[in-house]
């Protein structure tokens, strides 16, 4: 079966487990505690060198980090695969787009604000620089979905789980999600589709702690 690494609340978790529970994909969960260090302990380091979450153990023993190349992986060839050479590259426009221009500035700015609240003030000037740039790539975002459904022409598709992911919390970094109404009302759509999770269904999704994860080491 496989593994997948993940940590509670994380916007790049999210992906793949989204992409294998709309799939129907059987996976492990096994959450790794990053504000504690867990990434950087040894028992996680000999899974992945790279000490990040997500990261997917397949059921024959390979190994992927990044979230976004994980959830390309689990969709090739199903239905959530866009279903032209031009929407895959338009597809994998957007999710370099997500992890360039809004998971940098949301993710940090989200984590001082509402994960560890008690740092804030130590990272001000930091969280609204970050603020800007995610407000930055969120108006473009808001721009190309302001006459679309979807990412591609192909419909609802890993593209969507893949931009979805931090945009979507972007309010825990003190965004105002309201100024973008096209990124809201694509939102509304994607979670509407067919097996939606939540970031709360996958916080409270049966899982693992590291510590009890039998998993054979020896990353490749």
């Amino acid at each position: 079966m496989n593994t997948l690494y993940a940590t509670r609340g994380s916007g790049n978790s999210l992906k793949p487990f989204l992409t294998m529970k709309q799939l129907g994909i059987p996976f492990r969960l096994v959450f790794v505690d990053v504000v504690s260090g867990e990434t950087r302990q040894e028992k996680f380091l000999a899974i992945n060198p790279a000490g990040t979450v997500p990261y997917l153990v397949t059921s024959d023993g390979r190994r992927l980090g990044e979230s976004n190349a994980i959830a390309w992986y689990l969709a090739e060839d199903t239905r959530l695969a866009p279903g032209t050479c031009y929407d895959r590259a338009r597809a994998l426009q957007w999710m370099f787009f997500e992890q360039g221009n809004l998971e940098p500035f949301i993710s940090p700015a989200r984590f001082f604000i509402s994960i560890v609240p008690h740092r804030r003030a130590e990272r001000a000037e930091e969280i609204a620089r970050w603020q800007a740039r995610a407000c930055q790539g969120l108006r473009i975002l808001d721009g190309y979905l302001s006459d679309r459904d979807f990412i591609t022409d192909s419909g609802y598709s890993v593209a969507d789980i893949g931009v979805f992911g931090y945009t979507h919390v972007a309010a825990g970094a003190e965004i105002d999600l309201g100024q973008y109404p096209a990124v809201q009302r694509w939102m509304h759509r994607v979670t509407e589709t067919s097996g939606f999770v939540s970031l709360s269904d996958m916080n409270d999704h049966a899982s693992i702690r590291l510590a009890d994860d039998g998993i054979q080491a020896h990353a490749s």
